[in-house]
Formats: C-alpha cells, structure tokens, sequence
C-alpha cells in the first residue's frame, strides 16, 4: 500500500469551484499514477478553516467508479501564515509502484507546499 499526496487551492468559497477543482485533483492524482477506484482503500480530505461552501468529498463522490470508496473528509490545523482556501488530499492505495515512482499532484498556490514534488509532477505531465 502507498500513500499518494495531493494538493490545490481556489479562489472563492463556492460549491462549485470546491467540487471541480476536488474532482480535478483526484482524478490526476489516479491518471498520474495509474490508480483505478478499485485500488484505492481510501481517500481522506482536509480543508483549510476557510472552505465552509461544501464537504470536499461531495466533489470525490462525483468521480465515476468512486461510489464505494471510503471518504472522509476533516479541517485542517487552523497555524499562523498557512497557506490559505487549501484542499489536500492523501490516497492510500493498491499498488507495486515503488515511493519513488509515485506521482503527488500539487497545482495552484498548493504547488508551494512541497515545490519538489509539484515540480515532480508538472514534469511527469
């Protein structure tokens, strides 16, 4: 089992900006690394304090074939000078890829967040 991390910011607390950029980042995190519903044992959410319009997961539960993945969605630490509007995300999957072949999505002001693994995976595709 791996963990595949990933990462994106908005830029209004609206529904519909929240499930379209959710939905965008999981499925590249899958396209990326291969990742089909069935391979997934979960996938957990966080948001920063600021996204209130909706959960995060409602955006996932959109994505066809994830109907019985286990979601969760939880806020993230309120810490002084963190990166505002902030969703991320972490799937715990199926997979023979080895830590370093595992491609983390990071887009946005997210990218950021771990500038080596964004770089990582704009270069990727």
């Amino acid at each position: 089992m791996r963990g595949i991390r990933g990462a994106i910011t908005i830029k209004n607390n609206v529904e519909d900006e929240i499930i379209f950029a959710v939905r965008w980042m999981v499925t590249e995190m899958c396209r990326h690394n291969g990742v089909k519903p069935d391979d997934i044992g979960a996938c957990i959410l966080s948001s920063t304090e600021d996204i209130t319009a909706c959960f995060p997961a409602a955006g996932v539960r959109q994505i066809p074939g994830f109907e019985l993945v286990p979601l969760f969605d939880t806020r993230q630490m309120a810490v002084d000078g963190a990166l505002p509007m902030c969703i991320r995300a972490l799937l715990l999957v199926d997979t023979d890829k080895t830590a370093r072949e595992i491609r983390h999505v990071y887009r946005g002001e997210a990218s950021l967040l771990r500038t080596d693994l964004a770089q990582q995976s704009l270069e990727e595709g």
